[in-house]
């Protein structure tokens, strides 16, 4: 497996990102070792840990509001970079990349840190994973935020917008990160230094093998390798009955209805202060930040 690291004079200057990483080495499944970058900010003897989870083709950064929000409020913040994404490293070659791989990194990088009460607040690809780490590990969380995700088993149409997504990933010659963040908010534009930012773990095409497959990896058919996994993790899933919110934005044509199909089949969702963020995309963290991290602020202090 052929290992790239985006060089850290990549990530000097960003403004809106004073963080200093933190770096935990996983088995890459090949006999070697992957490195994962995560930022840790708030007290560490914090009573709540927010374990924030990105998905594609963003990086933590995409957390910096919520961030903000969760550690005035008193909290531990835990905002890891998938591999292929951020400051985490990205083998070179499409292939190395597959939906199990992901969850046994992730799990292996949870299971390191040693990470337990947590909060998980996921999107996009965090949830595919994040709800994946809560089914492998239920006693390591104590409460699940959604926004803007699903856990698909393959037996559902993912949709057009879904589709149309995944066929432009692989087909463009041209995969610009941070054009494709922002072509993902209701509000654009999100600003030049933003975009920069979602394009600055991607020095050119050769790093972004990982964010080009993901699209590919969603289980979109029955006979998909994680297909029968995922089916694994929603028996977890429709036992669960702690605190379950979604928190969905009202603009992101990918994810519409599964807010509904989350709040249906989870236990723990039941007489939840569900919401629909008005004027929330795909990337409601850019868009709604500050109010997403209230909403799991306030979820957190009901549940105390």
């Amino acid at each position: 497996m052929e290992v790239l690291r985006t060089p850290d004079s990549c990530f000097e200057g960003l403004a809106e990102w004073p963080y200093a990483p933190v770096y935990t080495q996983v088995p890459s499944g090949e006999g070697s070792t992957l490195r994962i970058h995560h930022v840790d900010q708030g007290p560490k003897t914090a009573a709540h840990t927010i374990l924030c989870m990105h998905g594609e083709p963003s990086w933590a950064y995409l957390y910096r509001k919520m961030i903000r929000g969760f550690v005035a409020a008193g909290h531990r913040v835990i905002a890891p970079d998938l591999i292929g994404f951020g400051r985490s490293d990205k083998p070179a070659a499409m292939a190395d990349y597959t939906y199990e791989r992901h969850v046994a990194w992730m799990s292996d990088w949870l299971v390191a840190n040693d990470l337990s009460k947590l909060t998980l607040v996921c999107q996009d690809w965090g949830g595919l994973i994040g709800l994946r780490l809560v089914a492998a590990f239920p006693d390591r969380f104590a409460r699940i935020v959604t926004a803007n995700t699903f856990l698909p088993t393959g037996d559902r149409d993912p949709g057009a917008a879904f589709r149309a997504w995944r066929e432009y990933s692989q087909a463009t010659p041209d995969f610009n990160v941070g054009n494709i963040v922002q072509g993902g908010c209701a509000s654009r534009p999100i600003g030049a230094h933003n975009v920069a930012a979602y394009d600055a773990p991607y020095p050119d095409d050769s790093y972004k093998a990982g964010a080009r497959i993901f699209p590919t990896l969603v289980p979109a058919s029955p006979d998909d390798p994680s297909a029968g996994p995922n089916q694994a993790a929603w028996k977890v899933l429709v036992e669960w009955t702690r605190p379950f919110l979604t928190a969905f934005g009202d603009s992101d044509p990918i994810t519409a209805g599964a807010d509904r199909h989350f709040q249906k089949l989870i236990p723990g969702a039941a007489g939840q202060p569900h919401t629909t963020i008005v004027g929330g995309g795909h990337f409601i963290q850019e868009d709604k930040g500050d109010e997403l991290a209230a909403i799991v602020n306030d979820f957190i202090a009901r549940d105390a």
